[in-house]
C-alpha cells in the first residue's frame, strides 16, 4: 500500500516561504512522476509543479520563477520551495504519484498566505 505523506504547511505573511515535503512509503524511483497539486475553497485542483522520474519539471504559470519541486531519491520525498508567497497561493496542497499501475494522493497540508 503507497502512502504519500505531506509536511511543512502553515501560515505565512505576503512574500514569505515554505518548503512543502511529500515521503513516500517506497522508493519515489518507482513513479513515473510526482506532482504538487492545489485547491481552494470552491475551486478546482490544479497542478502546481511536476517531476519525472528523469527529472523533467513542469510549473504552472502563476507559480514560475517563485516555485520549485526538488526530490532526494535517497530520502523517497519529494520538496516544493515556495518563495514570495502571495495570498493568491492560499490553498490546501496534495502531492501526488503516478506509478503506473494506478494514482496516489496526500491527505494534503493548508497553506496560508497573510496580506
Amino acid at each position: 500500500q503507497v502512502q504519500l505523506v505531506e509536511s511543512g504547511g502553515g501560515l505565512v505573511q505576503a512574500g514569505g516561504s515554505l518548503r512543502l515535503s511529500c515521503a513516500a512509503s517506497g522508493s519515489i524511483e518507482s513513479f513515473n512522476h510526482m506532482a504538487w497539486y492545489r485547491q481552494a475553497p470552491g475551486k478546482q485542483r490544479d497542478v502546481v509543479a511536476s517531476i519525472s522520474r528523469i527529472g523533467d519539471t513542469y510549473y504552472a504559470d502563476s507559480v514560475k520563477g517563485r516555485f520549485t519541486i526538488s526530490r532526494d531519491n535517497a530520502k523517497n520525498t519529494v520538496f516544493l520551495q515556495m518563495n514570495s508567497l502571495k495570498p493568491e497561493d492560499t490553498a490546501v496542497y496534495y502531492c501526488y504519484a503516478f506509478g503506473g499501475v494506478g494514482t496516489y494522493w496526500g491527505q494534503g497540508t493548508q497553506v496560508t498566505v497573510s496580506s
